[in-house]
């Protein structure tokens, strides 16, 4: 019987479970409100432009777009547009890898010989799958390699016939003596994979990876591919943007080939609590603590590590990969102790997507957060260009500190450069001379800082500060050049500080 009583006690339960919903509600859409302003801002300062996903208790509380996926066209960021990744592919090969260690068809402790017969054996009989998942193999980075952005960069190579361009290098330690990070060790493990299956890379992600979760919006990029909802790479030129430079998507591999959303990394993130893809045990393996790596650990295609909860010295146990490519960096950061997720991509490269992962950290626990701060070096150059240097070097000593600025030297350097290509070269000295004066123990302000004095001819004060660059920088080659050029002998320059 729905006596009075007992209706009032109903409609009090009701209140009750409407008040205790909207508070919740309410305390996410806070957060997820405070996450929103503070990336907002970082893009306002001109740090950040890309999407964004956070989830808290494996439940999404933010995903948003912001800034431009498309500069020419202001098409604007969304939570599906699709961001190359770089190296956060890494985690996708040791996957795959594990996934064929399981099967039976591969073995973690035994020589890359035995899978790769024609890869010179002084190496190959050294070097185990092992080795090169955490990057203690030895085998230098070939993204490292002396003109490698400038003349390899550009070219479509096969894997098979882009192993020859390191194979026969010497390695730079005794595989298993220590990490050094290396692509070239991923670019293997991809070649590998394709051996052992007969399929190519890009297929067996498909098959066992990306179709299994439903990742409709991740795969091998390809340029030629109509790919839709797909951001351009920019890079910062001083103020403003250009193209970033092409780059053969053949070239980073199974090291860094691969696109996707933030919304498709939260459903790769939601996998790896299960047992879906890989059993517990291989699936521990991703994330055992292999060998350190600074402050932080490598496992399988993860860095592990404790990240800072905001401007606090509370620590949180995370396990996450960033990524850089031509035009874009990302970063994926995981938190099992509450499976939480922060995924950041960028398609205007360089953004500071660590610190913008510790101040939503700072949102995400209730701790306190440090807000971005504005560039000195950006908004010297907008004083510069509307007024005068006068004026902005009378500004530069009004805002140099101030806590709401920051001085970051190659921000400096790209504005100084960006006066000098527009034709403003004494302007352009007088910047990089404030930089050379806020980080004198750098080898690179003191070349800028020289080039420019050439420019006004100033060329006695430029020989010297070329004399300072190399001096504390003796493998700086286009500074030795020039010195050679101008009768400078550099034996006593190179000798004062060991290469």
């Amino acid at each position: 019987m729905n006596t009075p009583e007992r209706a009032f006690h109903k409609c009090i339960v009701f209140a009750l479970l409407i008040l205790t919903g909207t508070a919740t509600i309410t305390y996410s859409q806070t957060k997820a409100d405070k996450i929103d302003k503070l990336i907002s801002t970082y893009t306002e300062y001109g740090k950040f432009t890309g999407s964004v996903l956070v989830s808290e208790n494996g439940k999404v509380i933010l995903k948003k777009g912001y800034g431009l996926a498309n500069m020419e066209w202001n098409i604007s960021n969304q939570p599906d547009t699709k961001f190359r990744l770089g190296s956060i592919t890494k985690q996708f090969t040791s996957m795959l890898i594990l996934q064929l260690v399981e099967q039976g068809k591969l073995k973690l402790d035994v020589p890359i010989s035995t899978y790769l017969p024609d890869y010179p054996k002084a190496n190959g009989n050294a070097i185990t799958i092992h080795h090169l998942l955490t990057h203690t193999s030895g085998i230098p980075n070939y993204t490292s390699f002396p003109g490698f952005f400038k003349d390899k960069s550009r070219e479509p190579f096969s894997p098979a016939e882009f192993v020859k361009f390191f194979a026969d290098s010497a390695l730079q330690f005794k595989p298993g003596e220590k990490f050094a990070y290396s692509n070239s060790g991923y670019l293997l493990l991809g070649v590998i994979i394709e051996k052992i299956t007969t399929k190519s890379y890009e297929q067996i992600l498909q098959e066992n990876i990306l179709t299994p979760l439903k990742m409709v919006n991740t795969g091998y990029d390809h340029h030629a591919t109509l790919l839709k909802n797909r951001a351009t790479g920019y890079q910062r030129n001083g103020r403003s943007y250009e193209n970033s430079p092409y780059l053969d998507m053949s070239i980073p591999y199974a090291a860094g080939s691969l696109y996707s959303t933030v919304e498709d990394l939260y459903l790769w993130d939601q996998a790896l609590y299960t047992n879906k893809l890989l059993s517990k045990e291989k699936m521990d393996l991703l994330f055992t603590k292999h060998i350190p790596s600074g402050k932080r650990y490598y496992g399988y295609g993860w860095s592990i590590y404790e990240m800072s909860i905001g401007n606090t010295k509370d620590k949180i146990q995370t396990i996450g990969h960033g990524g850089g490519i031509n035009g874009f960096n990302t970063l994926i950061t995981r938190i099992p102790s509450d499976k939480s997720l922060i995924v950041l991509l960028n398609n205007t490269g360089g953004g500071p997507l660590q610190e913008m992962t510790t101040a939503i950290s700072g949102i995400m626990y209730d701790k306190s957060y440090d807000l971005p701060k504005k560039s000195i070096a950006y908004t010297l150059l907008d004083v510069i260009r509307k007024e005068d240097i006068t004026s902005g070097l009378t500004y530069y000593k009004k805002v140099k500190d101030d806590a709401g600025y920051h001085l970051d030297e190659a921000e400096m350097n790209l504005a100084g450069y960006e006066l000098l290509k527009s034709g403003k070269a004494k302007e352009a000295a007088a910047v990089l001379k404030l930089n050379v004066e806020a980080f004198p123990k750098s080898s690179n302000v003191y070349d800028s800082y020289g080039e420019a004095l050439l420019a006004i001819g100033e060329k006695t004060e430029a020989l010297e500060n070329y004399k300072k660059s190399v001096s504390l920088n003796p493998g700086n080659e286009g500074g030795l050049k020039i010195l050679k050029e101008n009768g400078i002998n550099t034996d006593d320059l190179i000798k004062k500080i060991p290469v």
